[in-house]
């Protein structure tokens, strides 16, 4: 079983991705766990199965999870201002076709989750450099966010979709909430409680050389990049809500299944987050638009049965899918930033779903990876 999978990733090596690890649950067992290529590309060392990577944008489920157990508690609505916990962001100014001008909508707490805030990505803004100066290269998220809030929006908050540091500002919020920085709410909350031993959001200096060699894809080759590096880490400080979780694959699969469960979220919490809510406006800048909506800080289901489930990914090719109606948990594992097969790997939840639901859905599926392979 599962041959069409194991043949999809397997060729995915061909396009330069050193190597992977993929685990799949279905109705809480695990069915499929299958690796394949290198964790040490230059000392053809295999993948072992035991890789602590970084996961970049896959922490943005961890972080919109603790942000939502904070709501389940009461402790903030979504249509709350921004500025009410974190004043920095009450006179905001905006970008517009005239020039800079006073904004005329707060950020709203749900504008965070759905990345319509009007906020940046830019880690190397000139008021991100200040921020790196004034804390010595610490930048500890309190500190990120005074300074992010004295640059212009891009927007109108509301208006558009587009991807930020939106979730690296929720986690300060889960700090101002909860009086804890957010590294040590989600070790107590998320991490300790479902035994993710491997996990953190702040790596001790010990423990570095315990991260696998990371790679980026350049110039038509895959090359060796610092595995400590840490694209949208702004500072060693800096517990990245966005993009800052380091993991293993035995640990984060136990996340996914842990939220498929009910166990850190009420069914209709998880509803709420994975309910389309895009607009036609939205949807213009959105790159998943093809096959997902989004909710509260998650790609999810656009009515297409096939495309039934959500979850994110990550800049070194990691990969979150969880279908809860299937009752399907799969977490694929990779370290290459830059990666060609970037916009493929999504398809692994068509032809995991196809093999246990609808195998006859798999000559589709395998149309479609054929296709968009012979675009990279």
């Amino acid at each position: 079983m599962f041959e069409a999978t194991k043949e999809f990733c397997d060729s995915l090596l061909s396009y330069g991705l050193p190597g992977f690890d993929l685990i799949v649950y279905h109705k809480e067992n695990c069915v499929l766990r299958y690796r394949n290529g290198y964790r040490d590309l230059e000392n053809k060392i295999p993948m072992t199965g035991k890789e602590r990577l970084n996961l970049y944008s896959c922490s943005k489920p961890i972080t919109c999870t603790v942000a939502m157990q904070l709501w389940e508690k009461g402790l903030f609505d979504l249509e709350d201002p921004l500025y009410r916990y974190l004043p920095e962001f009450q006179d905001m100014n905006v970008l517009t076709e005239h020039g800079i001008e006073k904004a005329k909508n707060p950020i709203l707490i749900r504008h965070l989750f759905q990345m319509t805030s009007g906020l940046s990505y830019d880690v190397n803004s000139t008021q991100m450099q200040l921020c790196r100066q004034a804390t010595g290269g610490g930048c500890p998220g309190r500190e990120i966010v005074r300074y992010l809030a004295k640059e212009p929006l891009l927007f109108e908050p509301g208006t558009q979709w587009r991807y930020s540091l939106s979730h690296d500002v929720l986690a300060v919020l889960v700090e101002v909430l909860t009086g804890l920085p957010f590294e040590d709410y989600v070790k107590q909350h998320i991490f300790e409680p479902l035994g993710m031993k491997d996990s953190t959001f702040l790596l001790p200096e010990r423990e570095l050389d315990t991260i696998a060699p990371q790679y980026a894809f350049e110039n038509g080759k895959t090359v060796p990049i610092d595995k400590h590096t840490q694209i949208y880490r702004l500072g060693h400080q800096h517990a990245s809500g966005g993009a800052g979780c380091i993991s293993t694959v035995d640990d984060y699969i136990k996340f996914v299944e842990a939220l498929r469960k009910g166990l850190l979220l009420k069914p209709e919490t998880i509803a709420l987050m994975t309910t389309d809510r895009m607009t036609a406006v939205h949807m213009r800048t959105y790159f998943l638009k093809e096959t997902h909506g989004y909710g509260l800080g998650v790609r999810c289901g656009n009515g297409d049965p096939r495309n039934s489930d959500f979850g994110w990914d990550g800049a070194a090719c990691s990969y979150m899918s969880l279908d809860m109606e299937n009752d399907i948990s799969i977490f694929f594992g990779a370290h290459q930033c830059t990666s060609p097969v970037q916009n493929v790997r999504n398809l692994l939840h068509r032809f995991v779903r196809a093999e246990l639901i609808e195998p006859s859905d798999i000559p589709q599926v395998q149309a479609i990876a054929k296709e968009r392979l012979a675009r990279l």
